[in-house]
């Protein structure tokens, strides 16, 4: 089985902007990092929240950015503008296949209880090995450390084995996640999605 290189991130995070001013500079940092290394944005397409710092900065810096957002969002006008696409979908499931499909790997910022499910959705197909791609959390000022020790609790209690928590990998830094993202690899073996 041959791997490629990781071209297009999926991120997920935030539909708000959360209480620390630090959560806003870090989709900020992100979006425009992205960009500078080259690779393409693939996101939930909302204007709203971190979700909107992150597609307009890698926007600005050049970065291809692709929004998935279903109809039910859609027309209530939260959609950010100038994307390089846009695509409207009839659910949030085929928004959330479209969006893993489209992506050669995952970047998880902040977030409530749409980015918790995205997380874990994610992560379990991983574990279902349904996918091998980087799954990375971005740990600003500790945000995840309690789901960290949550997964931890699970392999802990053996509901889940090491290598289980092995495929999420922790960032503490924009700086980090993007050397994680350089290193991954994508392998090109048949998609599992049909699956899903």
């Amino acid at each position: 089985m041959t791997q490629y290189p990781v071209k297009t991130v999926c991120v997920y995070c935030g539909s708000r902007h959360g209480t620390r001013p630090a959560y806003t500079t870090l989709a900020q940092t992100l979006g425009t990092q992205l960009a500078k290394e080259g690779f393409g944005l693939v996101y939930g397409a909302g204007s709203v929240g971190l979700m909107g710092e992150v597609a307009r900065s890698a926007t600005h810096a050049g970065a291809r950015v692709v929004g998935i957002i279903p109809d039910h969002l859609d027309a209530v006008e939260i959609t950010q503008e100038g994307l390089s696409e846009t695509i409207v979908t009839t659910s949030m499931h085929e928004r959330k296949k479209l969006m893993f499909d489209m992506s050669d790997a995952f970047l998880i910022l902040p977030g409530g209880l749409g980015t918790l499910d995205e997380t874990f959705e994610i992560l379990t197909w991983r574990q279902l090995g349904l996918h091998k791609k980087p799954i990375i959390l971005i740990n600003e000022g500790g945000f995840w450390s309690p789901l960290i020790d949550l997964i931890d609790t699970v392999v802990t209690e053996g509901f889940a084995g090491h290598h289980h928590r092995d495929m999420l990998k922790v960032a503490d830094t924009v700086d980090q996640a993007v050397t994680l993202l350089k290193g991954g690899a994508v392998d090109t073996g048949e998609s599992a999605s049909h699956l899903f």
